[in-house]
């Protein structure tokens, strides 16, 4: 059985095929108001917190999205989470348990909800759904470079690109969100996590002592200025365990969001059995010698 993010993130694709939509990008203020008969208004910017509410009066609903975060990306973002508590299993009765009428949310895989997670993937793949994500994917390459250019394809903020994107990719990749020395998240691909004997990256853990990425988030105006960074760093530095494979680091402010992304990757592969191979013949050349 899936696991019920990724549940999600189906049932968001599903009825993107449904609505016909081929193209990018998906507009979900249209899909709310226009397929789903759900008013959709933004707050004053004076209105801060939360960033987006679900409203139930009888059988109808309104979206209202935050505006103090000056991003396209995150206000749309926001909207696709409300729509995904409209259309996802369970959520309606559980939002409006006990005769609620207001649900704020705080959409971002920033809460530890499974309901708020679970609204966070359903938006992810809403506006980026596949097939034609992962062919747009294809075409603009790799890395944080090719992350910014489905942002702009998708008009989707950074930090959701490059989730989806680390989700998609047939890379060993991860993104990680940081603040200060401080790691927030960090997903990976599905290949990276196929490779054995690594130490997965924690919430609270601290940035890795030598990286571009510590070095970068040295300096506050790194951050708020947007700058960017770019090195090569080892597995090791950032996953423990015995493979002592390079990395490339490639590190971006996210300007008044006061976070970093960094993106890693790896065009080696990882091969167990080759490095079991290679240990067995190792130790095949271990001098052994006679006792006199």
């Amino acid at each position: 059985m899936l696991p019920v993010p990724e549940l999600a993130g189906r049932t968001a694709e599903q009825f993107v095929h449904e609505l016909g939509i081929t193209e990018l990008p998906v507009d979900p203020i249209a899909i709310a108001e226009e397929e789903l008969g759900i008013h959709v208004e933004a707050k004053p910017v004076s209105r801060k917190g939360v960033s987006g509410m679900l409203l139930r009066l009888g059988e109808e609903y309104a979206i209202v999205y935050a505006t103090h975060i000056r991003s396209e990306g995150f206000q749309r973002f926001s909207v696709a989470h409300e729509i995904g508590h409209f259309k996802l299993p369970g959520h309606i009765d559980h939002i409006f348990d006990g005769g609620k009428t207001v649900h704020e949310s705080r959409a971002g895989f920033a809460s530890g909800d499974p309901y708020e997670l679970e609204a966070d993937h359903y938006a992810a793949s809403l506006l980026m759904p596949d097939p034609v994500f992962s062919k747009e994917m294809n075409r603009v390459g790799d890395g944080l470079e090719a992350i910014e250019s489905l942002s702009t394809a998708c008009r989707t903020s950074l930090e959701a690109t490059a989730i989806r994107y680390v989700q998609r990719t047939d890379l060993p990749a991860a993104i990680i969100l940081s603040a200060g020395q401080r790691i927030n998240y960090c997903f990976m691909s599905d290949p990276l996590k196929e490779v054995e004997g690594l130490e997965w990256i924690r919430k609270g853990m601290p940035v890795p002592a030598g990286t571009a990425t510590e070095r970068f988030n040295a300096d506050p105006a790194n951050v708020t200025a947007a700058e960017r960074l770019d090195d090569t760093t080892s597995l090791m530095d950032w996953f423990g365990g015995e493979w002592d494979v390079q990395l490339e680091e490639e590190v971006k402010g996210l300007s008044s969001y006061g976070k970093t992304l960094t993106v890693l990757y790896s065009y080696e592969g990882f091969d167990p059995e080759g490095a079991e191979d290679n240990a067995n013949l190792e130790e095949s050349y271990v001098p052994r010698f006679r006792k006199r």
